[in-house]
């Protein structure tokens, strides 16, 4: 972790904001994708609540004017604090997190035409989801490319730093697939629906491999090294990102695909969505219950809040996502109420995260130069950003 450079005896007097925003680093869009995928998650469960939908739209609502909020204010960060923000590239426990950024674009995005076309009409909602989609694929694809390179060429990073953080510079492409075809029913018939849904597969299979070849890593560092300091312990959560993501995206392949392409390929993905589905969300659910572990065991040797708690929000929300995908086609209710039990899980990781979040902010702890952390395994409650 970085520790905040001792301010200049001379430097020029910055504005309130502009000071407030010094330590805010990338991994606050995770606020953000948490709050999207409740909303999101909220819209597909096989439940017909009264007032439900409209809980969700509300949730999307906040999350959006989140990503306002947040962009303005990393805006700042880069205008008035270049080298805070240099700091973050060159280090390697924060330059994952520049993977967030797309993700939240993207959750936003997806959530505009699932949810938001009820608020702000059909041609608002498509037309903002196609600004961030867009703009989220590509920092998705630089962030896979560049963050890795960082690691490569100027980190420096050893075997045993590996961690699940890793994986978020890869994960971005993943949500783009997610989210990516609902945005074909709105293309022109022929080849523009087609190549965006074979597009969303291409970026299904890069994010897939990426990941696969990443994880062991992440799992193996557990086993030799031992479990990872008590604040980064809620980031073995991220794992499940990539999992229940791909699961979610095979789904929507295979409701789009009946519309777009001839048989037998529609029927292809339709089979792939089960028969890739299944499997994967059983070791989503082998990881969720071994880190699930960890975080007891962290909390029980003295775990207090920090901003990694928000891991436990977007990956659980795209296990329940992909529980809903396979309950849709399969229609067993083996993955539909799951769905739901996830979902409760889900609304109560936001709300505890989102409360200890407000606190910070008030109190201007989250916002403080930040303690490193520990870099071995063991106790360690310092916030890391």
């Amino acid at each position: 972790m970085i520790t905040a450079a001792p301010p200049r005896l001379h430097a020029p007097a910055r504005p309130p904001r502009a000071g407030a925003v010094r330590h805010l680093g990338p991994n606050w869009y995770a606020t953000v994708m948490g709050t999207a995928i409740v909303a999101t998650a909220g819209a597909g469960l096989p439940l017909r609540l009264p007032g439900l939908r409209t809980a969700c739209t509300a949730v999307w609502a906040l999350a959006l004017l989140q990503l306002v909020v947040l962009l303005t204010a990393r805006v700042l960060h880069w205008r008035h604090h270049r080298d805070q923000a240099r700091a973050h590239l060159l280090d390697p426990a924060t330059a994952p997190f520049y993977g967030c950024l797309a993700m939240a674009l993207l959750s936003v995005g997806g959530g505009a035409l699932t949810l938001g076309r009820d608020w702000i009409g059909i041609r608002a909602a498509l037309a903002l989801d196609t600004v961030l989609f867009v703009s989220g694929t590509a920092l998705g694809l630089v962030t896979a490319v560049a963050v890795p390179y960082l690691m490569a060429v100027r980190h420096r990073v050893q075997p045993g730093q590996a961690g699940a953080v890793w994986l978020l510079p890869l994960v971005p492409p993943m949500v783009s697939a997610a989210t990516g075809p609902l945005l074909v029913p709105h293309l022109p018939a022929g080849q523009p629906r087609q190549t965006l849904l074979f597009a969303c597969f291409a970026l299904f299979g890069l994010s897939l491999l990426a990941t696969l070849v990443t994880l062991p890593l992440v799992f193996a560092r557990l086993l030799t090294a031992g479990p990872p300091p008590l604040a980064l312990t809620p980031t073995l959560f991220l794992v499940l990102g990539p999992l229940g993501q791909s699961t979610t995206a095979a789904g929507m392949f295979a409701d789009v695909a009946p519309d777009v392409l001839p048989a037998p390929y529609h029927e292809g993905l339709a089979v792939l969505s089960v028969l890739f589905g299944v499997p994967v969300m059983g070791f989503a659910l082998l990881w969720l219950c071994l880190a699930t572990a960890h975080v007891v065991r962290a909390r029980r040797h003295g775990m207090r809040f920090t901003m990694t708690w928000w891991s436990f929000t977007f990956p659980i929300g795209t296990c329940v996502t992909g529980a809903e995908a396979l309950a849709r086609h399969t229609g067993l209710a083996v993955y539909g109420w799951p769905a739901v039990a996830l979902y409760a899980v889900l609304a109560a990781a936001w709300a505890v995260a989102a409360v200890h979040t407000a606190r910070g902010l008030v109190s201007g702890a989250l916002l403080a130069a930040p303690v490193p952390a520990p870099e071995g395994p063991g106790p360690a409650t310092a916030r890391t950003r």
